[in-house]
């Protein structure tokens, strides 16, 4: 990923020295189980540990090793070899390449996990506040983009963090899914390896036990992991659109931090633009796009073959990366965003009471009026003050059939504001516990 777009400490745990790293310790906890059991000597374990704990594995020895072996796996051993001397021939004993790589990569993918956990608690907390913040102003709720009926700011924040609370609940279960171990062998068999290996290394690197494996770790987790990020980036795209809607010059509700020196536009001086949601829009397109490869790599032959490598090579970094840094820039734009409740009444009082249509309706039908009738009489009243050719409430209190039933002061009762925002308490509790 571009640095632009990434941040310290996710960026590390996909460094090349991290990643030898782990691939050491993978090898070297091997060792020592192997010495635990009677198959190595325990002289030697220890020696392989303290030979090359300290050491910092050289980048560019491995690739020049690599370019001659054509093998990353076999280059990293060569190097480690130069440390050890011989006591490395215990070293990667009856294993096979991809127990070294899809168990680094388990503990990759579960590092990266916490970091996004991290993250979206984070998101939460800055959700929560600023929910509680605007828990009873009212502004106008819209389906299809029109105006429908009241709602508040806070209910509109109070949903985007029930959304990601159940973000959070699939990627701790991600988490768990993919966060397994296999040091089976060449094809999963353990015929060279003794499966209390396994069952050592992971408990030293914080991982299950894949219960079997054939010469990988079964695809299905990854695709699983990949595509629990897509799903938590279309939850962030769904809540910075509604924040670019929001910030239209002709609804302007709500509107990103614009800080002293920031420029909008190269051109017009006058500018304001919605740029850091415009950016987690885009961020939110790429990790969706990687969900697809990772689930194509499910299907591999028989007990292995090298097509998905190279894909998650790409996509374990980028997805990561790109996603801990979108969350971490949504957080801030909630965080600081700059919420207008003026502009919320005057785009309730636009249409001349039509959100309380609704109200008017129901009140007809329970004076015994059919819902067929009453949805054509308060259809007819409203249609002109959509043209804007008067008021809601005006209209309906000249119209002779509504006159018959309902009084000048009941209908002007069903135009309260606060009768739409009487079940907001029920609701935060719904989402937010006791409130």
């Amino acid at each position: 990923m571009i640095p632009r777009y990434a941040r310290p400490d996710m960026v590390a745990i996909w460094e090349p020295k991290t990643r030898f790293r782990i691939w050491f310790e993978i090898e070297a906890y091997a060792c020592e189980a192997m010495a635990e059991i009677g198959i190595i000597p325990r002289e030697s374990a220890k020696a392989i540990w303290e030979k090359a704990k300290d050491v910092e594995f050289d980048v560019d020895r491995i690739d020049e090793i690599e370019r001659v072996t054509k093998h990353d796996v076999i280059a990293f051993l060569t190097h480690l070899a130069e440390f050890i001397g011989s006591d490395a021939r215990f070293v990667h004993q009856g294993m096979t390449s991809s127990d070294v790589l899809d168990t680094c990569l388990s503990v990759q993918l579960a590092r990266a996990s916490d970091l996004l956990l991290a993250d979206l608690d984070g998101l939460l907390a800055a959700l929560k506040r600023r929910a509680f913040e605007y828990k009873m102003t009212p502004t106008i709720g819209r389906s299809h983009g029109i105006h429908a009926e009241p709602i508040t700011f806070g209910l509109k924040l109070a949903q985007a963090y029930a959304e990601f609370s159940r973000a959070r609940e699939r990627l701790v279960a991600a988490r768990k899914e993919i966060a397994t171990c296999a040091i089976s062998g060449a094809v999963g068999t353990f015929a060279n390896i003794d499966p209390r290996v396994e069952t050592y290394v992971a408990e030293k690197l914080g991982l299950g036990v894949e219960p079997i494996s054939t010469q990988v770790i079964p695809r299905d987790r990854h695709a699983m992991f990949f595509a629990t990020l897509a799903v938590i980036a279309s939850s962030m795209e769904r809540l910075a659109v509604e924040i670019r809607h929001l910030q239209r010059t002709e609804v302007l509700e709500a509107e990103e931090y614009f800080s002293v020196g920031q420029k909008g536009s190269s051109a017009m001086p006058h500018k304001r633009n919605p740029v850091l949601s415009e950016n987690v829009t885009g961020l939110a397109r790429l990790v969706r796009g990687m969900a697809l490869p990772a689930m194509e790599n499910v299907a591999l032959w028989h007990e292995r073959d090298i097509s998905h490598s190279s894909v998650e090579r790409m996509i374990g970094p980028d997805a990561t990366i790109t996603l801990d840094f979108a969350l971490v820039r949504l957080t801030g734009l909630i965080d600081k965003l700059l919420v207008y409740p003026a502009n919320m009444q005057k785009n309730l009082d636009r249409l001349g009471g039509l959100i309380h249509s609704q109200r008017v309706l129901l009140a007809l039908t329970q004076k015994g009026i059919s819902r067929e009738d009453a949805y054509a009489l308060v259809q007819r009243n409203a249609m002109p003050v959509w043209r804007g050719e008067g008021e809601f409430l005006p209209l309906l209190k000249a119209d002779p059939d509504i006159a018959k039933v309902l009084s000048s002061g009941e209908l002007e009762a069903l135009f309260d504001l606060g009768y739409h925002l009487k079940n907001v308490d029920v609701i935060f509790e719904r989402v937010f516990g006791e409130v």
